[in-house]
Formats: structure tokens, C-alpha cells, sequence
């Protein structure tokens, strides 16, 4: 029999899987309309560009081009990608450590590269540009599942590097249960994603109780117990307007993201 607290949870997966499949589905809507608007803009610039030369000027060629500057661009969280992930560069046998600098106190986390070395080589090529200073954590969950959702430029779950990167190490947390779940550990950073493989961008999540998801969210970094505190006590602040579910009450922002070899 089903307890009241196990329906709960089940009912807080549910919608976090809901939230995410909506998620993506307006980003294809809007990507499609993209792609009509860039396509009226390409026939537009064709009319345009001749209507100009029957008059014989040319003081427009150095312009960009309209439909190439329409074009759409993916975000890590979609299931296409419009560049490549970064060049590989980190030591793939080496441990490496995340320092987050926030507005909320620091939060560290590290990172096993011989498990996860797109990640980690992720995130560090990111983190070394300065990509994450100044974002915000745009997403905090405080029922059925625990979670802080940082990494997004954007600041609402859409934005992202513009590529995205492999699934890895989905079997560290053990098999799943009966439930399709298996148990993310208060202190785990994982990769958000689509619900889709392979769709992970910048955005990740950190675990500040026992959670029980599906195991298709890349598990790579533990956090240290400072960090841990401190994500605990933005959760125990609760979400803003005092749902369950969206900006947290207290705002986190990165003001300062690094990485280093340990």
C-alpha cells in the first residue's frame, strides 16, 4: 500500500517531469516560429535586395545578413545543439573542484573527471570564461523532491551555452526501484535536463535532502558540508509567495564561479 508521503513524492516527480516536458515543448514552439520569421525575413531581404540594386546603390553590402541573424540558436536544455561541446582539455583522471562565490554564502562541490569528463570538462570551460558569475539560482523545490536549480543565464530554465553534452555515469546511485526512482543523496549536484538524453546544457541542481528521481540525471559533484549548509538554509527560507515550487525567497546569485584541479 501506497503511504500518503510516498504519493506525495510521486506526485512532485510527476510534475517536475511535467514542468520539464512543457519546458521543451514551448522552446520547439518558438524555435519553429523562429525558423517562419527568419524564412519571411530571407524573402523580404531578397525583395529588398533588389529593389536596391535597380537604383544602383551598394551602401548596404557589409550589412549582416537578416534571416542568418534570425536563425535560432539552442539552449543546453534542448535536445539540439549549435555548437560543439568545448575541446576536451581537463585530465581525465583527476578530481576537480567547483567554488561557487554567492550572494547566499559559498557553496563547493567536487567533481570526479575519470566519471564524468564531459562534464567536468564542461563546466570547467565554462566556469574559466566567467560564463556563471552573475547568474541567478532561478528554481527551488521543497516538496516531494529537494532541489536548488542553478546555471542559467537566463534565469528561468530556458537559457544555456548553446550546446549540450553526453548523459554520464547514470548507474553511480544504483538501480532503480519499483517506483522507476532511484535515491539522490542530500550533497549531490546532478545535470538538468529535457527528460530527453543527452540533453544537459549549463543548468544543474543541488540536493539539500534525500531525493528520489529517475536515474537519467548525470550525478557529478558532491557538495562539502559549508555548502550543503548553506543551501539548506536558503531551502529552509522556502520559495517565494510560499508555493512549493519556483524562484527561492532568498535570491542566489553566482557572483563568482570557479574550477580547479584538486
Amino acid at each position: 500500500m501506497v503511504s500518503s508521503d510516498q504519493r506525495r513524492r510521486q506526485l512532485a516527480r510527476e510534475k517536475f517531469e511535467r514542468q520539464q516536458q512543457r519546458r521543451e515543448e514551448a522552446r520547439r514552439r518558438t524555435r519553429r516560429l523562429t525558423v517562419v520569421i527568419a524564412s519571411a525575413l530571407a524573402v523580404v531581404a531578397v525583395i529588398g535586395a533588389g529593389a536596391y540594386v535597380s537604383v544602383g546603390g551598394d551602401d548596404d553590402k557589409d550589412k549582416p545578413d537578416a534571416a542568418a541573424s534570425a536563425s535560432p540558436s539552442a539552449t543546453p536544455s534542448e535536445s539540439e545543439s549549435a555548437a560543439p561541446e568545448p575541446e576536451m582539455k581537463i585530465d581525465k583522471t583527476a578530481k576537480y573542484s567547483m567554488s561557487l562565490k554567492t550572494s547566499q554564502g559559498d557553496i563547493a562541490f567536487t567533481m570526479d573527471a575519470a566519471k564524468t569528463p564531459h562534464t567536468t570538462n564542461s563546466f570547467k570551460a565554462l566556469a574559466d570564461k566567467g560564463y556563471f558569475d552573475g547568474t541567478k539560482c532561478h528554481r527551488l523545490t521543497t516538496e516531494g523532491i529537494f532541489v536548488l536549480q542553478c546555471g542559467d543565464p537566463k534565469g528561468d530554465g530556458t537559457g544555456g551555452p548553446g550546446y549540450t553534452i553526453p548523459d554520464e555515469n547514470l548507474t553511480a546511485l544504483g538501480k532503480a526501484g519499483g517506483d522507476g526512482t532511484v535515491t539522490f543523496p542530500a550533497g549531490t549536484v546532478a545535470m538538468a535536463n529535457t527528460g530527453q538524453p543527452s540533453t544537459g546544457g549549463s543548468q544543474f541542481f543541488l540536493v539539500y535532502k534525500d531525493t528520489k528521481l529517475p536515474p537519467t540525471y548525470t550525478p557529478f559533484g558532491t557538495m562539502d558540508e559549508a555548502g550543503l549548509k548553506t543551501v539548506k538554509t536558503v531551502a529552509e527560507a522556502g520559495v517565494a509567495g510560499g508555493a512549493g515550487d519556483g524562484a527561492p525567497k532568498k535570491t542566489v546569485t553566482v557572483e563568482k564561479a570557479a574550477v580547479d584541479k584538486v
